[in-house]
């Protein structure tokens, strides 16, 4: 244990500084401060121990998370402007890294330091890295490649956005979590364009294709994928899994002139194209079934926004026809469908509710397992009379519905 002690104090006086500075600061006392100093050797010698578990490493980060908003109230109580998290952040951020070298394989601290990264320190260019290694050693985690995907979408870059969810989805073949979410990120994407085309969103002065082409992003990806979107010394930015479709050429940036605008204008992408191709290929997928489709259902019926939202939704629900016609899956979504983006106060909800019943006398009757159909009917119910503003007769209807699938299910 002499070579744990030498370690232990060795993180100990790097800490030392800060230590002073609450003392001369008065932000914290004497007392308080060797008890401080008692509980962060502790946690020190816990994770330096050969038996280290990630729980003992999360433990001591969340100490240090603590410690740090302590610090935080106390120095906005005392009127201490001088007094910063940079040193906390610095110690946090080596805390997780001598916690993934020692237990690489563990997903939850790696998630647990993308966290920080992104929540706590806002530190886009280490938490690009972090990601980058992380996919690296669990190329496999559908997790990942979302979290990636969706932070590059979310700060407007389309094009790296989808080579994430595309690279991922090669890996990613026993479930559907990553295809999923890939399909989720091209509706939103799909519901800015739609508003920047309505002019929501979009600066003065600003013309309206413009701000259309800024989603899509300028640069197309080739043969690998790089996670950083800035140019720095640190070359461990960019995912270099194989590809085996590469061809050794990286696309050059696309250039828009009135020709382009005019394509971007007609683009099927625009219309639902890249979402129902998403379907499309994950029906080839080993994981697809009726649960898979059913999920992709309720994911385009969820985006009543988008105008194209009731093609894609008709586009699932005609493959499940096709491939699972009697499976109670296919029968919910075929009973939900024409409420799809009918709002309950409408005049158009009636006529609609009356074709859902209708379907779902005629699903009963030809589905394989009344009783899981039946329970499924009966969650979907349940969700239609939480709706405020129902009408009474469209709720007497409801729940005497409801209590008939209750009987099947029981």
């Amino acid at each position: 244990m002499a070579g744990v002690s030498d370690k232990a104090r060795f993180y100990l006086e790097r800490a030392a500084p800060e230590l002073r500075e609450f003392e001369d600061k008065e932000i914290f006392s004497k007392d308080e401060i060797r008890s401080l100093v008692t509980k962060r050797s502790d946690h020190e010698h816990t994770i330096l121990s050969p038996g280290a578990k990630p729980s003992d490493f999360l433990a001591y980060v969340a100490w240090e998370r603590s410690l740090d908003r302590l610090r935080t109230k106390r120095c906005a109580r005392l009127r201490i402007h001088q007094s910063t998290s940079r040193a906390s952040h610095a110690r946090t951020f080596s805390i997780f890294e001598r916690a993934v070298l020692k237990h690489p394989g563990s997903l939850q601290l790696w998630t647990a330091y993308l966290d920080f990264a992104a929540r706590e320190a806002k530190a886009s260019k280490r938490w690009r890295r972090i990601v980058t290694r992380a996919i690296r050693l669990h190329p496999a985690d559908a997790g990942l490649w979302a979290l990636a995907g969706k932070r590059a979408a979310r700060d407007g870059d389309m094009e790296r956005a989808r080579a994430h969810f595309l690279r991922g989805c090669r890996f990613c073949t026993g479930e559907p979590t990553l295809w999923v979410e890939y399909a989720r990120c091209e509706m939103e994407w799909l519901g800015r364009v739609e508003a920047k085309k309505a002019g929501k969103g979009v600066r003065r002065g600003v013309a309206v294709m413009d701000a259309i082409q800024a989603t899509e992003g300028g640069e197309q990806e080739g043969d690998y994928i790089e996670v950083g979107g800035e140019e720095d010394e640190d070359s461990d930015e960019d995912i270099v899994l194989p590809d085996p479709d590469a061809g050794g050429v990286k696309a050059k940036v696309a250039v828009f002139d009135a020709e382009a605008t005019r394509k971007l204008e007609q683009s099927p992408a625009l219309g639902g194209a890249i979402p129902m191709a998403i379907f499309d290929f994950a029906r080839k997928q080993p994981f697809f079934g009726p649960a898979a489709a059913e999920e992709f259902f309720n994911l385009f019926a969820g985006f009543t926004g988008v105008s194209s939202h009731a093609k894609i939704v008709q586009h699932v629900l005609a493959a499940m026809e096709e491939a699972y016609s009697n499976h109670p899956a296919t029968g919910s979504c075929q009973v939900r469908q024409p409420l799809v983006g009918v709002e309950v106060n409408t005049a158009e909800f009636p006529r609609a509710l009356r074709e859902s019943l209708g379907r779902l006398r005629a699903a009963m009757d030809k589905t394989e397992d009344k009783e899981a159909l039946a329970e499924k009917m009966v969650v979907w119910l349940d969700t239609l009379l939480r709706v405020g503003g129902l009408d009474e007769g469209i709720r007497t209807v409801l729940e005497a519905t409801k209590r008939s699938m209750e009987e099947l299910s029981n």
